[in-house]
C-alpha cells in the first residue's frame, strides 16, 4: 500500500514542478513543445550506428534542467524506471548483427553492440527531454499548446483524460490494497487467484469513478476546452528560445561535432 501511495505522489510531483517560476517555466508552452519535437526528430533521424554524433545533444536536457531548477536525481529515477523497455528492445542486436565495425586493439566491436548503445542513448535523450517538458510546463499546458497548434480537440481531450485516469487508477488501487491488507490474516487472501480477481474489480471501479468524475465536470460547465491559469502569449523571447535551440539542433545534425573537435585537436597538436 505504501508503495502505491508513494507512486501516486511521485506521478503528481511532475505537476508540482511545473508550478515554479523560473525563466524556463515562464516560456510559452508552444515554444517548448516545438523545440522538444525538433530535438526528438533530430535524434531519431540518425543512422542506427551513430553514437558519438548523439553525445552533443545532451547539452539541451542538461542546460534546461539547470535553468528550470529541476531535481536531476528525480528525473534520473524516472528514466531508469522506463529503461528496461529500451534495454530489452536492443539487447538482441548483438546476437543478430555480428559484423565487426570498430577495432580497438585486439577487441572487435560488432555493429550489434554499437546499435544497442545508440538505442540506449537515443532513449536517454528523448525521454529526458519529454520529462523536462512536462516538469517545466505541466501536462495541461502541453495539451493546450497542442490544441492551439492545430491538433484536433477530441484527440487532445482524450490525451488529457488518459493522463488524469492514471491518478484515478492509482487511487482506486491504493484503496483496494488497503482493504485487502485489513482483511488478510496469516497470509490468507494474498494468492495469485485473489490478485487476478482484484485486477478485474480495479478496472470496473476506476471506470465507474471516472464516469462520476465526468458527470461532475459536466455539472460544473466543462465544454471540452482546456483552460490554464496563465494565458498563452508567444513573445519574442519565446521565438528566440525556439529558433535558437532548433538552429543548434540542425547544426549538430548536419555536422559531426565530435569528429570536428577531434580533427581540430589533432591539427593543433601537430
Amino acid at each position: 500500500m505504501a508503495k502505491i501511495s508513494s507512486s501516486f505522489l511521485d506521478i503528481g510531483y511532475l505537476d508540482t514542478l511545473a508550478c515554479r517560476a523560473t525563466s524556463i517555466h515562464r516560456l510559452d508552452p508552444r515554444a517548448k513543445l516545438v523545440t522538444t519535437l525538433v530535438f526528438i526528430v533530430s535524434i531519431v533521424s540518425f543512422n542506427k550506428y551513430q553514437v558519438a554524433s548523439l553525445i552533443p545533444f545532451a547539452v539541451y536536457p542538461v542546460v534546461l534542467t539547470a535553468m528550470a531548477d529541476l531535481p536531476a536525481a528525480y528525473l534520473c529515477r524516472k528514466i531508469l524506471m522506463a529503461a528496461p523497455f529500451a534495454f530489452f528492445i536492443g539487447i538482441l542486436n548483438p546476437f543478430w548483427d555480428r559484423h565487426i565495425l570498430v577495432q580497438l586493439g585486439t577487441i572487435g566491436i560488432s555493429g550489434g553492440w554499437i546499435s544497442f548503445a545508440s538505442i540506449m542513448l537515443r532513449f536517454l535523450l528523448t525521454v529526458s527531454a519529454a520529462l523536462i517538458l512536462i516538469a517545466s510546463t505541466g501536462f495541461n499546458a502541453v495539451c493546450l499548446a497542442l490544441e492551439k497548434m492545430g491538433t484536433p480537440r477530441s484527440f487532445v481531450v482524450q490525451l488529457l483524460f488518459l493522463y488524469r485516469y492514471i491518478f484515478v487508477l492509482t487511487d482506486e488501487a491504493s484503496r483496494m490494497v488497503r482493504a485487502r491488507s485489513l482483511r488478510a490474516f496469516g497470509g490468507n487472501g494474498m494468492g495469485i487467484r485473489v490478485f487476478g480477481s482484484m485486477i478485474g474489480h480495479l478496472l470496473l471501479r476506476t471506470l465507474d469513478r471516472a464516469q462520476r468524475i465526468h458527470l461532475a465536470m459536466l455539472c460544473r460547465g466543462f465544454d471540452g476546452e482546456i483552460r490554464i491559469a496563465r494565458a498563452l502569449d508567444f513573445s519574442g523571447r519565446d521565438a528566440l528560445f525556439c529558433l535558437g535551440w532548433c538552429g543548434v539542433f540542425i547544426i549538430m545534425r548536419l555536422y559531426n561535432i565530435p569528429e570536428l573537435i577531434g580533427n581540430a585537436a589533432i591539427g593543433f597538436m601537430r
